[in-house]
């Protein structure tokens, strides 16, 4: 992309304001350098650097001689503030504490974000390796049993859409054979009668998870918990059996919440 602006004639307005977010967009992409961030917002190295320079000074970025840009502490700050003011976070606490103390496993609390579904809160357990997952990751909804569990309510076409339209899992694994959609509408229409979801590796080997959804007062889907851990420690025995605790869990949390 060739730069749309001279050096002469800042950005003023809300188009200092896009490009300033884009320089950070960049930064959190990878972009460490300002001939790096001005090639992936399309901006002169001049009005890069003064973008990039307002940035630090605010501390939305930092920079340093070795490794370049970097996201600064602001943004820090901001995001733990936005996910504290949320009720939800702050609600399911107790009820994820419980559970994580009662399992030993790793326990979610996310909600549906578009097509994907976004973990607002993480309590590591005490099983097995850590999980990658982290707050504020993004995942595939068809792909994680948090992500079914989201969609129970949603019709069969909506299913399919996802279905169709989330890539396959980065990793692939020997003999591991994709299963099709009749086998995933199949084992969704258990999860509906049941009001639960399993994920059985079906994004990432060895890990599976159980999970309930979150109802508010009129009755709508608005979040999900889960249990996950390793294969070694879930047995689709030790599955079936904690999905009631699970379920308890979210029942509580939907009672906070008025449903």
């Amino acid at each position: 992309m060739m730069p749309s602006d001279s050096p002469a004639t800042p950005p003023t307005g809300t188009q200092t304001l896009l490009r300033g977010l884009a320089v950070i967009q960049a930064v959190a992409a990878g972009a460490r350098d300002l001939k790096a961030i001005a090639a992936h917002i399309g901006t002169t190295r001049s009005t890069t650097h003064r973008l990039a320079s307002a940035l630090v000074e605010e501390r939305y970025l930092r920079v340093s001689a070795t490794i370049g840009y970097r996201l600064g502490p602001r943004l820090i700050e901001l995001g733990f503030q936005a996910r504290d003011e949320l009720p939800l976070a702050v609600l399911a606490g107790p009820w994820l504490d419980e559970l994580s103390a009662l399992s030993g496993d790793t326990v979610h609390l996310a909600m549906r974000d578009g097509d994907q579904v976004l973990y607002l809160h993480k309590n590591p357990g005490r099983n097995g390796p850590e999980m990658r997952s982290r707050v504020g990751q993004r995942m595939p909804l068809t792909r994680t049993g948090i992500g079914k569990a989201l969609l129970l309510d949603s019709p069969q076409a909506e299913w399919r859409r996802l279905f169709d339209g989330q890539p396959p899992p980065a990793a692939v694994w020997a003999g591991r054979e994709e299963p099709g959609w009749e086998a995933f509408h199949e084992r969704m229409q258990v999860y509906v009668a049941g009001q639960y979801a399993f994920d059985l590796e079906d994004n990432e080997p060895s890990i599976r998870c159980v999970a309930a959804p979150v109802r508010d007062a009129s009755k709508r889907i608005v979040a999900a918990i889960s249990v996950a851990s390793t294969v070694p420690y879930m047995s689709l025995e030790r599955m079936h059996a904690l999905t009631p605790a699970v379920q308890a869990a979210a029942l509580a949390l939907s009672h906070e919440l008025g449903g």
